[in-house]
């Protein structure tokens, strides 16, 4: 796995540092006690030795409502029984991550070059032209882009880093949320949670693979 990119400056909403974004509430709990399915068109290796899988070609790896898609996934067994799951797309086509979430109707979609995903940590990161949503039903409700953005279900939060593959020129962390009440995205037995904004100085620890 490549290294993520030197966060940048950006201006407004965001800060000098990163960026913490607090959702309203986190992924679908059930998911935590679903078994973990992954499916390849052109199939993989198993190295019982080093609890190690590789599989390629249409990747798709799920568990619950969690569903991952990548060209390449490289899953590996800790010792103590959690899993960790490094994906990579390919030109053209980026490796794509979406979960509910216990509001009914809400999901996390994400898109990025990488994907890491622990189930020990309960994290996700989106490495590389990194664009994560929160969805309304089909509707975008908040949007926020950058270089790096790690999800941690557990604390609620996204982290957001710029730097040179950020998706936003100039290597910016771009945040848009939309309008609450009547004028913006709102699901069908109420209005959408707020959404609040805090400055964050580190971003959450994670070993690659070499």
């Amino acid at each position: 796995m490549k290294k993520p990119a030197v966060p940048l400056p950006f201006p407004a909403i965001a800060c000098l540092l990163s960026l913490c974004l607090a959702l309203p509430a986190q992924a679908e709990k059930a998911d935590q006690l679903k078994p973990l399915n992954i499916a390849s068109e052109k199939g993989g290796s198993i190295d019982m030795a080093r609890q190690r899988t590789e599989f390629s070609g249409n990747v798709v790896l799920s568990k619950g409502s969690l569903i991952l898609r990548a060209e390449r996934i490289d899953l590996r067994e800790t010792g103590d029984g959690y899993y960790q799951a490094y994906a990579n797309g390919q030109t053209g086509k980026q490796v794509s991550f979406r979960q509910a979430r216990d509001v009914p109707g809400e999901a996390i979609e994400g898109f990025a070059d990488q994907v890491e995903y622990d189930t020990r940590s309960d994290t996700v990161r989106f490495i590389g032209n990194a664009v994560v949503h929160r969805l309304i039903g089909a509707a975008v409700a908040d949007e926020v882009t950058g270089a790096l953005i790690v999800f941690d279900n557990r604390s609620e939060i996204f982290t957001l880093d710029g730097g040179q593959s950020s998706p936003h020129p100039s290597g910016r962390v771009r945040v848009v949320m939309m309008p609450r009440g009547p004028a913006g995205v709102a699901p069908a037995d109420g209005p959408a949670s707020g959404v609040s904004l805090q400055p964050s100085t580190s971003l959450p620890g994670g070993k690659k693979p070499s």
